[in-house]
C-alpha cells in the first residue's frame, strides 16, 4: 500500500481525475466504507482530505472511527458528478496518525476548503492498495454503457 503521492506518481491521470471528482464541490466529499465488528460493510458520508502527500480523514467519535481503529480496511467512493456518472474509488488500509504537526497541516487544508471541525476527530491516513476510475459520457447521450475503466494496484 502507498501514500497518495506515490499513487499520483504511478498513475498521474487517474489520480488527477480522482482528485477532481473528490473535490468537485469545493470541499472533499465521498463515502467511506468500513468493516463492522460483525464483518458487515458500513457506508458513511465523509470528507476526504488530500494534503501533504497523503489521503486523510478526520473521523469523529462514531462507528466508523471504531471500525478503523479495530480493523483499518476501508474504501472511499467519490460523490457522483452533476452531469455524468463518473466514479472514483480507492481502497486499502487506514492507520491512525498522532502527530500534532501533521494534524495541523491536514486541518489547515480542510479548513481552507470549507471544512469545519470541533477537534474531537482522530486523524487517519488512508493508504492506497488499489484505485478505479469509471468514466461515462454526459447523461442522456446514447451508447453511454459500458463506461471506460482505468485500474491501478500498488505493487
Amino acid at each position: 500500500m502507498v501514500r497518495w503521492e506515490a499513487f499520483a506518481t504511478a498513475a498521474p491521470a487517474l489520480a488527477q481525475a480522482g482528485r477532481a471528482l473528490l473535490y468537485q464541490y469545493g470541499l472533499g466529499l465521498g463515502y467511506l466504507a468500513t468493516v463492522s465488528r460483525e464483518g458487515a460493510p458500513r457506508v458513511h458520508p465523509f470528507c476526504p482530505i488530500i494534503a501533504g502527500g497523503g489521503l486523510w480523514g478526520l473521523i469523529g467519535p462514531s462507528p466508523k472511527q471504531r471500525d478503523l481503529l479495530r480493523d483499518g480496511r476501508y474504501a472511499v467512493h467519490a460523490f457522483p458528478a452533476r452531469d455524468r456518472d463518473d466514479e472514483f474509488l480507492v481502497s486499502g488500509r487506514a492507520h491512525r496518525v498522532d502527530d500534532p504537526a501533521t494534524e495541523a497541516e491536514v486541518r489547515a487544508v480542510y479548513a481552507a476548503s470549507g471544512g469545519g471541525s470541533d477537534h474531537s476527530e482522530l486523524l487517519f491516513e488512508l493508504l492506497i492498495a488499489r484505485a478505479l476510475l469509471a468514466t461515462y459520457k454526459p447523461r442522456g447521450e446514447p451508447d453511454n454503457w459500458p463506461p471506460r475503466y482505468s485500474h491501478w494496484r500498488a505493487r
